[in-house]
């Protein structure tokens, strides 16, 4: 039986219930408190849009020539300093004014997504590729720090060079849509939070705790859909035993995805380990309402034509991706993406 809780010489319920009263209280007030923060972030952003927008229709008046527009942004973050307060610096009264340029209707705005959010989003240039950051953000419920991650690790651009170039719009207007296995496959991943390119050598077993190590990190660069099982996987076949690096399961595809590691290349072998352990997810693992597993071998580098006779003639869903201990070279990435969008625009009839 549940104790009695007595307050004085009142009773005043079991232990049980009053638990379950706190844990209803808790949650009551946790509920409370985000959509107070949502409320709050939401003004904010508002209030800053319509701020921006007396700003620059004051500009548009005539009343400031374009090559005094510097000295109104000092003007005003002095003014409003003295009268207001922190938070009016010269470069929050430049960001201030942004929003209203590069959302002109302000319902556009995305009530998800904070005034510190947005700071990082006015950052990038490019419209395309900033709506791309703003759906990821939104759909995936990214918090500052994780949109600031995918900004450095140009996620944008390594989706789009590795998807069909018929979907870089459709990624620029709608976010990641994953809809089949190529969907969440990337080239190259990159793992700059695992901390390895300080070790001159790392092994397999270094990677594998570095990845493991830093699992919500690793989680954020795989994408979205990916719930981990385990490392080191045993499965017995024939008195033997076999070990896959790492296990997950796509809530999204709602299959298993099996990751194997290398430290170096990916060798032809490697292929066949993994078309094997496939073999067995879906004879053995699956069941009901599960699809078609899928395979990624990571490697630190690849020999493309090994590549392509290893996986020729492979029915399972495997690939191959490599891997960087570094951030990509923003300018050399850049580059390459605008090649591949000339590119497009010049086979477009």
């Amino acid at each position: 039986m549940s104790e009695i809780i007595k307050s004085g010489d009142s009773q005043i319920g079991t232990q049980t219930d009053y638990r379950e009263l706190i844990r209803q209280v808790g949650q009551d007030l946790e509920t409370g408190r985000q959509q107070v923060v949502t409320v709050v972030n939401n003004v904010m952003v508002r209030t800053y849009w319509t701020i921006g927008q007396h700003i620059v229709e004051y500009e548009q008046k005539g009343n400031v020539r374009a090559e005094y527009g510097s000295d109104l942004l000092n003007r005003l973050s002095e003014d409003l300093t003295n009268l207001y307060g922190a938070g009016f610096s010269r470069s929050n009264v430049f960001y201030i004014r942004k929003p209203y340029l590069e959302y002109p209707i302000i319902q556009t705005l995305s009530e998800l997504l904070s005034w510190s959010h947005y700071i990082e989003l006015l950052k990038i240039d490019d419209p395309l590729e900033r709506s791309f950051y703003e759906k990821e953000a939104e759909n995936s419920r990214w918090g500052v720090r994780e949109l600031k991650r995918q900004m450095k690790s140009m996620l944008y651009q390594r989706l789009a060079l590795s998807s069909d170039k018929t979907e870089v719009m459709r990624l620029s207007q709608e976010g990641q849509i994953i809809e089949k296995p190529e969907d969440v496959i990337k080239d190259p991943y990159v793992f700059e939070f695992t901390g390895l390119p300080q070790l001159p050598v790392y092994t397999e077993g270094d990677l594998e705790d570095a990845l493991t190590d830093n699992l919500s990190t690793f989680l954020l660069e795989l994408g979205k859909g990916f719930a981990f099982i385990g490392r080191q996987q045993i499965i017995n076949i024939g008195g033997r035993q076999f070990k896959i690096d790492l296990v997950f399961y796509h809530r999204i595809l709602k299959c298993f995805v099996l990751i194997d590691l290398k430290s170096g290349e990916v060798m032809h072998e490697d292929i066949g380990q993994m078309n094997f352990y496939l073999n067995y997810y879906r004879e053995e693992m699956n069941t009901e309402g599960d699809t078609e597993p899928i395979g990624i071998i990571l490697g630190a580098y690849q020999d493309k034509l090994v590549m392509k006779y290893a996986l020729q003639n492979i029915t399972n869903q495997l690939f191959v991706s490599k891997y960087q201990l570094y951030l990509p070279d923003r300018e050399q990435l850049e580059a390459e993406f605008r090649r591949f969008m000339e590119g497009e625009e010049n086979n477009t009839p």
